[in-house]
């Protein structure tokens, strides 16, 4: 077979002889398509087609298939040579298939790659430098939680709940750690609507005792205070205890517990106290008045865990799930809905109702006692059983029946770590 050469290339026409076509001897398209990309050198075109008409002619599977895999092997050979000699001349006169100026392919490697999830934040592994936002300043509670909950993580303080939530929506931060309720507070309602709001998942929970101080600046006395200052849930916490101490003073509700004892420290106040951790006192230079102020000693904050994709459910240990919902017929549904997970055996863990934003009241006509008004209410309720049960999936699928909304906020797992009381009584 004639050796090619990077010469100008001849038109599929000229390979191919006029004569009658023979309907024995069909040509292959394997043999057109190597004939049409690779070129032949226009001096040798005459003998070319010649040997190319006996090659198109011959039918036989044998000799013309050896010939056809040997012309296959010349023409990827000399291609390579005809790059190797290109890079060298620089030569941009030769005219390449389909209008390209050299066959040289972009390698893989250079070529942009598309953006995905771990390049904008870090793999979601577990205590694996993640960013966890959390509501206060260095020295709370939920930094503490957050720390508990992603062990060496990077924790990020906000000043508001919401603020948090959307640092994870807006992927300044991989996860979030807020409180949702509280052993002896109850329920933190903010939260509970900011659920709602926003479309992050719960993907865990975790438990955290709560040891609270009385903290002041160094040389300060309980007699010379005329003020206290904490969350509102502290302050409750602490009451009774408080009154015990003598302290007849003035109660302030501020954001946060470090808050308070960042604030105290940063105006210098000699007359105020603030209820935080020991950890805040640390931090801010306080001194502990009393320890373990809290009225029980089994005081114990329950968070959760936020992520912007759900979890997995499992079944290979206990898991917890958390779902909101409503209905256009009030609190009549309840019952239905408490059946549902009854007759299944599904405990519940907590039955929280919050007013219903977008429809406060409905209003009822009845044409012989006149217009009634009920409030309307949003239910949230958390069972213990995991999505990946048949039994809570049927439970949930009766549920719907009964309801007008129904939103599934996390199946995630239970913490099921011990911990102590937060003093020794």
């Amino acid at each position: 077979m004639q050796s090619l050469t990077p010469s100008t290339s001849i038109s599929l026409k000229s390979l191919i002889t006029t004569k009658s076509p023979i309907s024995t001897n069909r040509v292959g398209p394997s043999r057109l398509l190597v004939k049409c990309v690779y070129r032949f050198d226009s001096a040798n075109a005459t003998s070319n087609a010649a040997t190319t008409n006996a090659n198109v002619l011959c039918g036989g599977v044998g000799s013309c298939r050896a010939d056809w895999q040997s012309s296959c092997a010349i023409l990827a050979s000399k291609v390579a040579s005809q790059q190797q000699d290109t890079e060298k001349s620089g030569n941009s006169d030769i005219t390449a298939v389909n209008g390209h100026k050299t066959l040289d392919l972009v390698p893989i490697d250079n070529l942009p790659k598309a953006l995905t999830i771990a390049d904008l934040s870090p793999a979601p592994i577990h205590g694996n430098k993640l960013r966890v936002a959390y509501q206060g300043v260095p020295g709370a509670y939920s930094e503490a939680a957050a720390g508990k909950a992603y062990p060496n993580c990077e924790a990020v303080p906000c000043d508001q709940f919401e603020v948090a939530f959307q640092a994870v929506e807006l992927w300044i931060a991989d996860r979030a750690v807020l409180p949702v309720e509280n052993s002896l507070g109850g329920s933190i309602h903010r939260n509970y609507d900011l659920l709602l709001r926003h479309r992050l998942h719960i993907v865990g929970e975790v438990q955290l005792p709560v040891h609270h101080s009385l903290l002041a600046l160094p040389g300060v006395r309980k007699e010379y205070l005329t003020r206290v200052i904490s969350h509102p849930q502290a302050l409750a916490q602490c009451e009774h205890t408080l009154t015990k101490l003598g302290l007849n003073v003035v109660r302030e509700a501020v954001d946060d517990t470090a808050g308070a004892a960042e604030f105290v420290a940063a105006n210098n106040l000699r007359d105020t106290a603030a209820i935080a951790s020991s950890r805040a006192a640390d931090l801010y230079g306080l001194q502990i008045l009393a320890d373990g102020i809290q009225d029980d000693s089994s005081n114990v904050t329950r968070f959760v865990m936020l992520a912007r994709e759900p979890i997995i459910p499992r079944t290979d240990r206990p898991f917890k799930t958390s779902i909101v919902f409503a209905h256009d017929q009030g609190t009549s549904v309840l019952f239905k809905v408490l059946s549902a997970f009854a007759f299944r055996n599904i405990s519940l863990t907590k039955i929280e109702s919050r007013p219903h934003r977008s429809r406060p009241i409905r209003l009822v006509d009845d044409q012989n006692e006149g217009t009634a008004k009920h409030f309307e209410y949003m239910f949230y309720v958390d069972f213990e059983a995991s999505m990946a049960e048949v039994r809570a999936q049927n439970a949930l699928a009766e549920v719907q029946e009964f309801t007008s909304f129904l939103r599934v906020l996390g199946s995630y797992p239970m913490d099921m770590t011990p911990w102590c009381p937060s003093r020794e009584d």
